[in-house]
């Protein structure tokens, strides 16, 4: 019985992904889902109690498939470089999936936001745990509280910024390219936050 609902959960969840990535996030609701699966809106909310459940289950697996690519990076000796590479892989995965990122991002607009899963925020804190790590290794002279509060200043820049890769009408408003704006927020933070340790 078990194996069946995690069947009818991993297919829905599938079919989901379907359906964001081909027709966007405002496509996604229960009677469309249940259309496009071929179960019923009851069978759907036997496995989600909502459609918010439903949405973080997606939101977890699109954060494992960026881990997913992360861990294909090759570590460098330098931190500078690993960092530019994790913002690079971020880019381009937040590029080529540009609605399920949506999806994901537009969940923290919601006035419910406030309280999110357990199981997604452990999901999204292994981002900028990743950037702590070579951030660390640049900033040995910060506190621990001072570089833990400067890394959550940077990730929500660049979580910020990633709203507008993925906005086609902004592209109107800034001739700037997209795929190096991250970078250069990086680059010009990293390089703010050591001479101000100077001063």
């Amino acid at each position: 019985m078990t194996d069946k609902k995690d069947n009818i959960r991993s297919a829905l969840l599938a079919k989901g992904r379907e359906l964001v990535c081909a027709k966007g996030t405002a496509f996604l609701t229960a009677r469309k889902l249940s259309e496009a699966s071929g179960y019923s809106v009851g069978t759907i909310y036997n496995q989600f109690a909502n459609m918010d459940e439903f949405i973080f289950a997606q939101n977890i697996l699109t954060l494992e498939a960026l881990e997913e690519r992360f861990q294909k990076i090759l570590p460098d000796s330098s931190a500078y470089k690993n960092l530019n590479r994790y913002v690079d892989v971020f880019v381009g995965f937040v590029l080529e999936n540009p609605n399920l990122w949506m999806l994901l991002y537009n969940q923290h607009l919601k006035p419910e936001a406030k309280v999110l899963p357990f199981a997604y925020r452990r999901k999204l804190a292994l981002v900028p745990q990743r950037l702590e790590k070579e951030f660390a290794k640049i900033f040995r002279q910060l506190s621990r509280r001072e570089r833990k509060l400067s890394m959550q200043v940077l990730w929500l820049a660049l979580f910020s910024l990633s709203s507008f890769l993925i906005t086609p009408g902004l592209d109107n408003f800034s001739a700037l390219n997209k795929e190096n704006l991250c970078k250069l927020l990086l680059n010009t933070y990293l390089g703010g936050l050591a001479v101000l340790k100077r001063v």
